[in-house]
């Protein structure tokens, strides 16, 4: 396996001559590595650099960050070499946030995104009073579970738990005590991509990311919950292929 970039960025199967490049950012408790697929099915035509945050895999002796103003500002800092070419964010439950606020960011520094992708994850104005990473080890354990998005016999090795459960937990803290702040409404078009059962984001909330930027916007549904992109990986991938190349030249 090729893996280049920072301590941020990973990439899996680096194509820097390819015309559009798509930053991946995971959800909570996710890392670089859940973009691996993704990144080797977009191979050649699209250069996939997928996001690490501290704390984990690679960087698992870092603090972990437990805001997503921190995590954007530290994702906008390791992408900025990149916007040489077209660049899209696409961002699954709090990575879609961290996407949403890095690509505020770009935004404001004259290098808007050609496009965010926001996936499993309500608008950003739509809040919930939410407590997950207040609970002890076991009930972020159970939230996870839940969720289905993590191989349940991982979650039951003690030296695993150990080894997640402090980023995770940081994760949630970061998602959960985010508010929407004052500041730039994006320009980028914004497609939003949600399974129709995920009880973390109802269509109604989903659909409140139109407000959040003057260009286009599109929803698409799946069957399925919170992680309904791990049961239709090929239809999500043709529909990010999709969408970039109807905005690259």
């Amino acid at each position: 396996m090729s893996s280049t970039g920072t301590a941020w960025t990973q990439r899996f199967h680096p194509r820097p001559d390819a015309p559009v490049r798509l930053v991946c950012l995971p959800h909570a408790g996710g890392a670089a590595s859940y973009f691996h697929p993704v990144s080797a099915a977009l191979a050649p035509d699209i250069d996939v650099l997928a996001i690490q945050y501290p704390g984990r895999q690679n960087r698992r002796t870092e603090p972990p960050l437990t805001t997503v103003e921190d995590l954007a500002d530290g994702v906008t800092a390791a992408i900025q070499p990149f916007t040489d070419r077209p660049l899209a964010l696409f961002g699954h439950s709090l990575g879609a946030l961290i996407a949403y606020e890095t690509a505020r960011r770009l935004t404001q520094a004259g290098t808007p995104p050609l496009t965010l992708i926001a996936s499993g994850r309500r608008a950003p104005s739509r809040h919930r009073d939410e407590n997950v990473h207040q609970r002890p080890d076991a009930g972020i354990l159970a939230e996870i579970r839940s969720l289905g998005g993590t191989d349940a016999r991982l979650l039951d090795d003690p030296e695993i738990q150990a080894m997640v459960l402090p980023a995770v937990r940081a994760d949630y803290q970061a998602v959960e005590t985010y508010r929407h702040p004052e500041g730039p409404t994006l320009t980028s078009p914004v497609l939003a991509l949600v399974g129709d059962n995920d009880h973390l984001a109802t269509l109604d909330e989903v659909r409140d990311w139109k407000r959040h930027t003057t260009g286009a916007f599109d929803l698409t549904t799946y069957p399925g919950g919170h992680f309904y992109l791990n049961d239709h990986a090929p239809a999500v991938i043709a529909a990010i292929r999709d969408h970039l190349a109807t905005l690259t030249p």
